[in-house]
């Protein structure tokens, strides 16, 4: 495998996959634009307090099954607030895994707590639940689980843990809203759970987030610490209005990109080069943000991450919206953190993973196939 310059061949190549342009997000949706329209009529989109806030977050406690949600500015803050409503503070240790969103571990830092890295599991790029309990120390208070590039975590044997060493979880859902877990929807396992509403994400509103949970002293908590005369991590009425009509649709748009991501991992399952994440077996189901590979590992590969550079760089001159993954902590000093288990998995995940962003799995079999076999070329060029 070579990188390919972005010559015409490439634009060529790219304009036959995508005979139409590459695929885009948002999508262009009428639902979305009468939203606008409506919250524009009525007046709602330049309000403190309007309707669609109050109505999302009941459609949001109904389809997680919640008794709670707090709306806010985006998935970050709803994970560091979700931590400060579990009385997370200074002290304290959080378990986290060795490769998930920086976010996440400048959360913990916010509150004043101490990240602890427990290692991933290399099918599926959560955290190793066989490595948690090991890793819990005595001053160990909590626990974020993030469900990644399509991978999902055991949430029913990590809530077991949890309990049985009286550790708070926060469930980081912002890359599978209306995921299936365990018989549950992603997010509400958790004492709490977090959502995020991205421009990038399957639920979109340039920004926002929200925090899911069953116990009111949490939801109190939250509200408290957000209060500062108003409402400090505010979700917009005009945010608000934009989602209700995506929310209504996730299912099945999720439904239509885990089979093509299905079939898209199984037309490439013969491309040694490429190692894809572990797809749930039903009665699971998994919510494509992202779709993951690692490049090279475990195939002699000696520069994982010279080969994915050069994946990457290929694939997009192909029109593909393929892009490496997260750094990761396995680097991080231990003056800022306890590394709680070797970090193995975690530190190839960091120089091997690409992700490919989910706009091409809402498009036609056809699309997906062809988008498979300008991988398949990329892979077996010379």
């Amino acid at each position: 495998m070579v990188t390919r310059p972005p010559n015409e061949n490439a634009r060529r190549s790219a304009d036959a996959a995508f005979p139409d342009g590459p695929p885009t997000w948002p999508l262009a949706d009428d639902d979305v634009r009468a939203a606008l329209e409506a919250a524009y009529a009525d007046g709602s989109w330049g309000r403190y307090h309007g309707p669609n806030c109050e109505r999302f977050t009941k459609s949001l406690a109904e389809f997680h099954d919640v008794d709670h949600v707090t709306l806010c500015c985006s998935g970050t803050i709803a994970v560091e607030i979700a931590l400060r409503g579990l009385r997370i503070g200074p002290g304290d240790e959080v378990l986290l895994a060795g490769y998930d969103f920086a976010g996440n571990f400048r959360a913990i830092e916010a509150v004043g707590a101490r990240p602890a890295l427990v290692d991933v599991d290399p099918a599926t790029w959560c955290v190793d639940v066989e490595r948690v309990e090991a890793a819990i120390a005595p001053e160990t208070r909590a626990m974020i689980v993030s469900h990644l590039h399509g991978g999902l975590a055991p949430m029913r044997r990590l809530m077991q843990i949890a309990a049985a060493r009286g550790l708070a979880v926060v469930e980081d859902a912002c890359q599978s809203p209306g995921a299936i877990v365990d018989g549950r929807r992603a997010g509400k396992w958790g004492d709490a759970g977090v959502l995020s509403f991205g421009g990038s994400k399957l639920l979109t509103a340039g920004r926002g987030g929200a925090v899911l949970t069953r116990s009111a002293e949490v939801h109190q908590r939250i509200k408290v610490f957000a209060e500062r005369g108003n409402d400090a991590f505010a979700l917009s009425e005009l945010q608000a209005a934009v989602l209700l009509p995506q929310l209504a649709k996730l299912d099945e748009r999720n439904a239509i990109r885990r089979r093509n991501a299905t079939s898209l991992v199984e037309q490439l399952a013969d491309v040694r080069l490429l190692t894809p994440v572990a797809i749930a077996a039903p009665p699971n189901e998994a919510a494509f943000y992202k779709l993951a590979w690692l490049v090279g590992d475990a195939h002699g590969v000696v520069d994982r991450t010279a080969a994915r550079e050069s994946f990457i760089a290929a694939a997009q001159c192909e029109g593909l919206a393929i892009d490496a993954g997260f750094r990761g902590f396995a680097t991080r000093s231990t003056r800022r953190c306890r590394h709680a288990t070797t970090l193995d998995h975690s530190r190839r995940a960091a120089e091997s993973t690409v992700v490919l962003h989910h706009p091409l799995l809402l498009e036609s079999t056809e699309t997906v196939g062809r988008a498979a076999d300008a991988i398949r070329r990329i892979v077996e060029s010379p």
